[in-house]
């Protein structure tokens, strides 16, 4: 259950895999340890990595497709990489520069901060303790808290109420076309790093409201959205 939602506070929610850690390298370790334990080669790491944003169920979907291995086994499949990954996670991943500094920023400027993303809660809460990064945020919506991860807008309205803040005035920091799909669905402006993990074209090929090199840039950016369209463009972050 949320509070009662503040017309005057203003949420910020963030994505995890790409935009807050660079999770790649575990995700892809534990794939590849899944493709062993059923007996299969491994896959290169483009190829993995660029299954992640979409859930596990997705990417063990993907990965069992590209390493020709029938769907039939994909239930016990996805069990085997959560034991795997649960074993690695954090280990080889590291928290992007900029983060801890930005997160920092909005926290001392009032901003509610939580992380949404489709990684299961068992994943992504040990991983944000792990990295020091749980101490910004104030709720963590994980791709089964609820019965529905993005693309769908459920999880970003979710987090809103689990912060008592206003939709309307909140918005999502992601890396991919997910995140773009469910801040628009929420009708939520969304801004995306441009390190992070959205494939060809990278993020500035994304339909955002403006791609940022670093979360240090987040704090000035949102005051100057704030301020109005006759202070500034807020795309002017695309640049």
């Amino acid at each position: 259950m949320g509070i009662a939602a503040d017309r005057n506070r203003a949420a910020v929610l963030i994505d995890l895999d790409g935009t807050l850690v660079d999770t790649a390298h575990d995700i892809v370790e534990a794939a590849n340890r899944m493709l062993d334990e059923l007996g299969s080669a491994p896959l290169p790491f483009d190829t993995v990595s660029g299954f992640i944003g979409k859930g596990v169920p997705n990417l063990v979907r993907r990965v069992l497709e590209t390493a020709g291995i029938g769907q039939s086994g994909a239930e016990f499949a996805e069990a085997v990489f959560h034991h795997h990954y649960a074993d690695v996670n954090g280990h080889l991943g590291q928290v992007f520069p900029g983060v801890q500094a930005g997160l920092a920023a909005l926290q001392r400027q009032g901003y509610r901060l939580a992380c949404v993303t489709n990684k299961p809660r068992a994943l992504a809460a040990p991983l944000l303790a792990k990295t020091g990064l749980a101490r910004y945020l104030e709720a963590l919506v994980g791709g089964d808290t609820i019965a529905r991860m993005k693309p769908d807008p459920e999880p970003l309205r979710h987090a809103c109420r689990l912060l008592g803040a206003e939709a309307g005035r909140s918005v999502l920091i992601g890396d991919s076309a997910v995140d773009v799909a469910a801040a628009r669905a929420a009708r939520m402006p969304v801004y995306l790093v441009r390190y992070g993990y959205a494939g060809a074209g990278g993020a500035a090929a994304l339909d955002s409201d403006g791609v940022i090199d670093s979360l240090e840039d987040l704090p000035g950016l949102l005051a100057l959205a704030r301020r109005g369209p006759e202070r500034g463009d807020q795309r002017d972050a695309r640049s």
